[in-house]
């Protein structure tokens, strides 16, 4: 129950601190910044390096996979529909393809699976958060550098080994699989990473707008009706096609079930693109999400 009155709490505070002028406009890009640069490495630090990989382990990598590229798809087409420019078509990418499994995802897998589902969430979440830290990152980085023709990798490749997030991610994936003694460092990492959540939270309160919400408003139901209801259930089509019928199955498919992830808000805004938009689906789905997180839990009890 704590997790779910923290997230409330840090969205109204941000909102209410924005609407009260207690902060400069653009506050929220410090807070972004400790995001960027310390929080989100910590917590590759703290869960990477421990991660046991099995075979078990497969579905929730591929499901997380799944629902990043299926909303690919899904937002390329609306693309051409529309006429979008990448760098809004990249913004609803970042909406779309990537659940919010940490910190709503964890506490409603605990309340609702119980708490040694965490395991899978952890799988499930850090393969989401490196999914982001390299594709999310890269077509961020396209976007962000429209009409330069062909893709220069080499200046991809640059910033990219420049975003804390992903060489962290690589270093700490790195450490486990040579089984290198981070131990007398891990409490500082717990302490790092336990920011991300009521900072990116808050950062997400103080970029809230709903001015002009309805110029968007059909962006925002195409995004957040592929967030909370497509792409589940396309995971939960492959996982009954390669007959993944059990409580791995089952807890995946609810963790890619979750909200907007809100560090696609913080991506979106570190590479300039369309955050108020981003910001916007994150603010609505994270609403919606705990009623719609709940009936995907009582689909997948009776599977």
């Amino acid at each position: 129950m704590i997790n779910f009155i923290l997230i409330i709490v840090c969205i109204s505070l941000g909102f209410l601190v924005k609407y009260r002028r207690l902060v400069p406009t653009d506050a929220h890009k410090g807070i972004n910044s400790w995001i960027i640069n310390i929080a989100l490495p910590a917590v590759s630090f703290k869960y990477l390096p421990k991660v046991t990989w099995t075979t078990d382990m497969v579905f929730p990598i591929l499901a997380m996979f799944i629902l990043a590229f299926g909303a690919f798809i899904y937002i390329y087409l609306y693309q051409k529909i529309k006429g979008y420019s990448i760098r809004t078509a990249c913004s609803l990418w970042l909406a779309a393809g990537f659940a919010n499994t940490s910190f709503i995802g964890f506490p409603l897998v605990s309340a609702y699976f119980g708490e040694p589902a965490l395991s899978i969430a952890v799988i499930c979440d850090q393969t989401m958060f490196l999914i982001l830290s390299t594709f999310g990152v890269i077509y961020s980085i396209k976007a962000s550098t429209p009409g330069t023709g062909g893709i220069d990798w080499r200046f991809i490749m640059w910033r990219l080994l420049k975003f804390p997030p992903f060489m962290a991610c690589i270093t700490a994936l790195l450490i486990g699989l040579f089984a290198v003694d981070i131990t007398m460092v891990e409490p500082l990492f717990d302490k790092l990473a336990a920011t991300l959540g009521p900072l990116a939270l808050f950062s997400i309160g103080l970029q809230l707008s709903f001015k002009g919400w309805q110029k968007k408003i059909s962006q925002i139901s195409v995004v957040v009706f592929y967030k909370l209801a497509v792409g589940p259930a396309l995971v939960l089509f492959i996982a009954f096609l390669i007959s993944r019928n059990s409580e791995i199955a089952r807890i995946t498919v609810f963790e890619t079930a979750m909200p907007t992830l809100v560090t696609s808000g913080i991506l979106a805004e570190q590479f300039k693109l369309k955050a108020s938009l981003v910001n916007l689906v994150i603010g609505v789905s994270i609403l919606l999400g705990f009623a719609t997180t709940g009936v995907w839990y009582l689909i997948l009890s009776y599977l």
